[in-house]
């Protein structure tokens, strides 16, 4: 299943917000190689999985992959400030670089139309509801989601299976 043609949070487009409330069609990321994750500023996880992301993000941007992330405050409430604090927070904390979306919710009715597309998979031992934050999900050049991860998996063990999808050896 194709994800930039099959989900439309607006009937007719592939629109989400970015964290300054402005319209980004994910069509643009077709041809690259994604890493769709849900984050949070105070959460155990937070130095590490941003710390591992803007590794990968360094060493591959230019090679095709980019990183999707999007805030969300569901899990512990960590994740409490606006869009304008959690991107002062991972741009001056982390110096991240890659695409900080508008928060959604991942579970439940309201959760974002992505989210309920990349959960509708097959995915076995998991779930359908995303476990915590910094769950992950690797999509390949053609929108196809091919791989799911737990929030505990480090986003470093990721880069196996990305590098395949890169074409790197």
């Amino acid at each position: 299943m194709n994800w930039l043609k099959c989900w439309t949070p607006k009937a007719t487009s592939n629109l989400v917000l970015d964290a300054m409330g402005k319209d980004v069609d994910l069509s643009i990321y077709k041809g690259k190689v994604l890493i769709i994750v849900n984050v949070a500023s105070k959460c155990g996880m937070t130095n590490s999985n941003y710390t591992e992301l803007n590794q990968l993000y360094e060493k591959y941007k230019n090679k095709g992959l980019e990183i999707l992330a999007f805030p969300c405050n569901q899990f512990g409430e960590e994740e409490p400030g606006t869009n304008d604090q959690i991107l002062d927070f991972v741009c001056t904390r982390f110096k991240s670089e890659f695409p900080i979306f508008d928060k959604i919710e991942v579970n439940g009715e309201n959760a974002s139309p992505l989210y309920k597309f990349l959960k509708s998979g097959n995915w076995g031992i998991f779930s359908d509801d995303i476990q915590w934050n910094f769950a992950k999900f690797l999509v390949d050049k053609n929108g196809q989601v091919v791989d799911r991860y737990y929030p505990t998996t480090s986003s470093l063990t990721i880069e196996r299976d990305m590098k395949k999808l890169l074409e790197i050896i």
